[in-house]
């Protein structure tokens, strides 16, 4: 059986990334390494969307920038401008050809559909796939989302809605989420920040097509595209050892509150690239503490008094649109962090404080 250098165990997001990160700094000359996914082919199944607080190694991916974003409740709404910090959205297809195309340029690079074919006793690893056990009771943010085409122009392409509240909510948390790429197409996601044992919230495509016809107001279009997906709002289970480390979600690279994780999984992967003669003894690359404790704070809320929540990201977005990107992205000051909870209702925030 083969050896190599190192593993990466799941060739998705995290995956291809980190092999990416080291591919083009010449990381892997005089390296070997092994990428295990058992999909034989990659087309488009994701879209990776963030606020762009960081370079990244993507942006001849990115199939849209805004610089306005919109939060909406059931009887409010307002337009935020991001000029500083754009919002972006990745298209996978587009990534995977990327990075593929690279990689297989490279003969010190293989790709294989099951890690029993190699020999691993020396390799080192980095592993992607997540560990989820007990999982159904815990909070999740799950989502269905269409592309959709019209024949006349009928977007507004300058302006994302990031949040719109104004839907069922069947006691939980639901917002309807439009990326309008031009006039004629978008993406429209229904997101739900739920359990996920749940089937009663899973009737997505009705849910889609009644936003589309009653809140949009728009009776002629053709879906070319879908895709659905979960990100869980907890850590998983996962854990490093002396010749393993964890990346991407399994490596606790989503940020629990959002369920943004692209960022920092290339932080992370620039992380890797930069100790990785070292890496045995280097230390682990992790979200920051602070916005831990802080999300954990703000799950409980979300838990708790789920009818609350459109008026609490609402508040959340009253103020410099610039400290709340960076807050939601894990670049904040203290000062920042501050306006942030300063807005928030005091006393429901305070008893998730010290309730377990």
């Amino acid at each position: 059986m083969k050896e190599f250098d190192y593993v990466i165990i799941g060739g998705g997001c995290a995956g291809l990334s980190l092999a990416y990160e080291l591919e083009i700094h010449k990381k892997l000359e005089n390296k070997t390494l092994a990428i295990i996914e058992p999909r034989s082919e990659y087309k488009r199944d994701k879209t990776w969307s963030f606020w762009k607080v960081i370079n990244h190694n993507f942006d001849d991916c990115v199939k849209k920038n805004w610089n306005n974003f919109s939060i909406k409740t059931s009887n409010k709404s307002k337009i935020i401008k991001c000029d500083d910090f754009p919002y972006q959205s990745i298209d996978s297809g587009l990534f995977y050809k990327k990075i593929i195309e690279r990689l297989k340029k490279n003969k010190n690079i293989s790709f294989y559909t099951d890690i029993k074919d190699l020999n691993t006793n020396n390799s080192f690893i980095f592993n992607s796939v997540p560990s989820f056990k007990n999982s159904q009771n815990h909070l999740w943010q799950h989502f269905h989302g269409v592309e959709i085409e019209t024949q006349d122009s009928f977007f507004d392409d300058n302006v994302l809605s990031l949040m719109d509240f104004d839907c069922e909510q069947r006691n939980n948390v639901h917002f309807f989420y439009t990326l309008p790429y031009d006039g004629k197409k978008a993406l429209i996601e229904t997101t739900w920040l739920s359990t996920i044992n749940d089937n009663l919230l899973k009737d997505y495509s009705n849910q889609i097509k009644d936003y589309i016809s009653n809140s949009l107001r728009l009776k002629n279009y053709k879906i070319t595209y879908s895709e659905e997906g979960s990100i869980p709002m907890f850590y998983p289970t996962n854990f490093s050892t002396k010749n393993k480390i964890n990346i991407g979600v399994a490596g606790g690279m989503t940020r629990l509150s959002t369920g943004y994780t692209f960022l920092n999984i290339q932080e992370q992967s620039k992380y890797i690239r930069e100790n990785i003669e070292n890496i045995k003894n280097s230390q682990i690359f992790s979200v920051e503490k602070k916005y831990k404790f802080l999300d954990k704070i703000f799950l409980r809320v979300l838990k708790n008094y789920p009818k609350r929540m459109p008026n609490i990201f609402f508040r959340m977005f009253s103020g410099s649109s610039n400290a709340v990107i960076k807050f939601l992205s894990n670049k904040s000051t203290i000062l920042e962090d501050l306006s942030i909870i300063l807005k928030m209702p005091k006393w429901i925030f305070i008893k998730a404080l010290f309730r377990k």
